[in-house]
């Protein structure tokens, strides 16, 4: 059982400043949009939705482990998440839709987490199968974009994706990966892993379709 000591570590730091990066470009770049124009137009919400159930999550996982480093960063990434949210809410026009959808996640969540802690009563068999859900939900978060990639690839063009994200997301992905291989926990060491690799996919197809690319052909095709 590890605790708070875990910050003192070096992968624990390295691993904290990320973390909120995976999302933290487009955090930043859709809040703004929405505050400059008080509207949500081609802002998504569900990725953030998901972001935040996957925080709450590591959360309750960090608190059953006593993981310091699990606890602050997710606890971060929750407010800020949350705070995404409830601008969205207040600017999206259509508040029905997106409240069914906050619903009907934070309804999974409760009832997920009333399993645990009620009908799990062992708590290393709690943790392990918290760790479990953790890790399935980030293993699908990381491998959800690999539509995008798959359109990259038939239209030879990288204008979808992120440059600045894409290297936000390996370092992010690499630095829980050694910290979960420092503290030998394969439920946060082994979900980050496809991070990587569709990190380093997405590298390929910026060296393959570079944008500088893209703007010329856009350009012969006006």
């Amino acid at each position: 059982m590890t605790g708070i000591g875990d910050l003192h570590s070096p992968a624990a730091w390295f691993s904290l400043p990320l973390s909120p990066l995976p999302s933290g470009h487009h955090y930043s770049s859709d809040l703004r949009h929405m505050w400059m124009t008080r509207r949500v137009d081609n802002v998504q919400f569900l990725p953030f939705l998901t972001t935040d159930v996957n925080n709450l999550s590591w959360l309750s996982y960090g608190t059953l482990k006593g993981d310091g480093t699990l606890i602050v960063v997710n606890a971060v990434g929750a407010v800020l998440q949350t705070l995404y949210i409830l601008v969205y809410l207040h600017y999206c026009p259509r508040k029905r839709a997106v409240l069914l959808q906050t619903a009907t996640l934070l309804g999974v969540l409760l009832l997920g987490f009333g399993y645990f802690w009620l009908l799990v009563p062992n708590i290393e068999a709690r943790l392990q199968q918290l760790g479990l859900f953790c890790s399935v939900f980030t293993i699908s978060m990381y491998l959800s974009p690999l539509t995008d990639l798959a359109k990259v690839i038939q239209t030879k063009s990288t204008q979808r994706l992120s440059f600045s994200l894409t290297i936000a997301t390996l370092l992010t992905s690499a630095s829980w990966t050694l910290y979960g291989f420092q503290l030998r926990d394969p439920y946060i060491m082994v979900p980050n892993v496809p991070g990587i690799l569709t990190s380093f996919i997405r590298l390929w197809l910026f060296w393959k379709y570079p944008q500088e690319q893209d703007r010329n052909y856009q350009l012969l095709q006006t």
